[in-house]
């Protein structure tokens, strides 16, 4: 739970987050019960329509118990902003100087044994040493401990605004808003683990949105202090289970890594509008942490996208650190300007250059002028790089794809009498490499066997790689996979390279794949698959020719 709060969020507020799409909430909001310190944004009503004056006038809510009270001579008790398991916060005034904070109340339930009661009192001091120990403006501001009966309040600075949480009930932000709030709590996160911090619980209920694009990292309430003991029992872990990063699952020393995980299924979270890993109980999403490959982003794309597929590796040790992040989401936050390029196209037959009257070079400067022969230079295909040495262009237009191969493979699919014409195939003549495309269309796939994405397809085909006899492959343990999500284009798409021994139980020899995954906007699978030998003299041969095949692949819609 976050450990700050604001004064309510009034809908007349600039936010300088944009969510989208909106999503009605005829109920009105409330608030999250793990995000009790994010003041409530006021529900609207039509009014009623009244035929007589009311005969008298409704009593006012009568206020929360202990409104008005006075902890330690100073800070008077306001209203309260919200409350969870272990805590209420309060909207207070510091009457010494006069100001406004947020003062979390402990609450520990009564029936709880006074060993567990305590390690609830020393969490909360905790959080307050954790945070006072940080100076960052994404870290929230502790003015002050005061103990009453030997209770720790925590005296905060009061953050006008309301929770991430909150703010994705109504909608999924952009990749810039959600590069940039990402920016500030990984800003927070690198200041906490210079000081030897962990934070231990990073989710959307604990980052608050404030006035003036502010973002503040709460709630250091179970933050791992290098150099303190341990609070939690003994095989037990705390957190949300949703954000936990695997290693913390499985009982391992957690490290910068395991907070950059969950920094990860924020992004996730605020871009497509769910967790990626949220199940229907908490054994359930432990186990989708361990194991669960979540689809590939729709919403975020490029540099976002590989920030938040990176940070969500398994591994810790292949996650990116911080500093690869940062540039990743800066890279989003501000992507570059891209100046406009009109493409001329020329008539077949006309070999002239480019004739501009006099009105048409009215106003225009000479780089545009310089951009405009550049795009006729190019106009007739302007992703075409030029052929590699020794390899011929093969166009299939049936397919939508232009394939590079070396000159002397020969078409060896589809065959005559070959029935199924979405896919083609060529091989040098020892058979020993060969490059192959195949199309699944959207068109045709009654049964809905396409996947969503490119890397979801990848996915899927993993499975059955590793499914004892599938693609005719003998391994008792199965193949080996090195499963990458890429962009081509600009666009989503993957790449697998599948390692096996073949099934001939005489002499098995090991092979090697490299597939290709792109999606179409129409929703049409490509699969491009080069198949060459896993040791000896053509593995290195079958591996250039995988990555130039790939690297020249034309396909007509993308």
């Amino acid at each position: 739970m976050s450990s700050n709060g604001g004064a309510p969020y009034r809908s007349d507020e600039p936010t300088s987050f944009d969510l989208q799409p909106p999503q009605p909430n005829p109920q009105g909001h409330v608030p999250h019960p793990d995000n009790p310190y994010a003041a409530p944004t006021p529900q609207t009503a039509a009014p009623a329509p009244q035929t007589a004056p009311a005969p008298q006038t409704a009593a006012a809510p009568a206020p929360d118990p202990g409104t008005g009270r006075l902890i330690a001579g100073r800070y008077r008790l306001l209203a309260k902003l919200g409350h969870g398991g272990m805590g209420t916060v309060w909207r207070a005034k510091d009457e010494t100087v006069d100001r406004e904070v947020a003062v979390k109340e402990p609450r520990v339930p009564d029936h709880l044994p006074e060993r567990e009661r305590a390690n609830a009192y020393e969490r909360m001091r905790r959080e307050a040493r954790a945070a006072a120990r940080l100076d960052h403006p994404a870290v929230v501001n502790v003015h002050d401990v005061a103990v009453v009966d030997g209770r720790p309040w925590i005296v905060m600075e009061l953050v006008q605004g309301r929770s991430l949480g909150d703010a994705l009930q109504e909608g999924t932000l952009g990749a810039r808003d959600a590069a940039r709030i990402g920016l500030e709590v990984l800003g927070a996160l690198e200041a906490a683990h210079a000081a030897g911090i962990l934070h231990r619980d990073v989710k959307p209920d604990n980052v608050m949105l404030g006035r003036h694009e502010r973002v503040v990292l709460t709630d250091f309430g179970i933050a791992q202090i290098e150099g303190e003991t341990n609070l939690t029992d003994t095989g037990g872990f705390v957190g949300s289970p949703e954000y936990i990063a695997p290693e913390r699952v499985l009982g391992q020393r957690p490290g910068p890594a395991s907070d950059l995980w969950s920094l990860g299924v924020v992004l996730y979270a605020a871009t497509e509008g769910v967790s990626p890993f949220r199940r229907s109980n908490t054994p359930a999403t432990l186990q989708s942490v361990l194991n669960a490959v979540p689809a590939a982003p729709a919403s975020a794309k490029g540099p976002l996208a590989e920030a938040i597929n990176g940070l969500l590796q398994k591994d810790p040790a292949r996650r990116p650190n911080a500093a690869q992040t940062r540039a990743l989401l800066e890279q989003a936050a501000n992507p570059p300007v891209q100046a406009a390029t009109q493409v001329v196209r020329i008539p077949d037959g006309v070999k002239s250059g480019i004739h501009l009257g006099p009105k048409a070079l009215l106003g225009i400067g000479a780089a545009i002028v310089a951009g405009a022969v550049a795009a006729y230079l190019v106009v007739a295909d302007p992703f075409a790089g030029s052929t590699p040495d020794g390899w011929t262009q093969r166009a299939h237009p049936k397919l939508g794809v232009t394939l590079k191969v070396p000159a002397a493979y020969q078409l060896t699919k589809p065959d005559a009498d070959d029935t199924d014409k979405n896919w083609v195939t060529y091989s040098d003549w020892s058979g020993s490499i060969w490059i192959g495309v195949k199309l699944a269309r959207k068109s045709e796939d009654t049964s809905n066997q396409i996947k969503n994405s490119a890397a979801a397809e990848m996915y899927a085909d993993n499975e059955v790689f590793k499914e004892q006899g599938s693609y005719d492959l003998a391994m008792p343990e199965g193949p080996r996979t090195d499963t990458k999500q890429t962009t081509y284009q600009g666009k989503q798409s993957a790449e697998n390279t599948v390692v096996y021994t073949t099934e001939d139980s005489q002499n098995p020899r090991p092979r090697e794949l490299k597939i290709f995954y792109y999606k179409t906007t129409a929703g049409d699978m490509y699969k491009v698959t080069i198949s060459y030998p896993g040791k000896g003299d053509f593995t290195d041969r079958g591996r250039e020719v995988a990555r130039t095949a790939i690297a020249n692949l034309e396909i007509g819609k993308l």
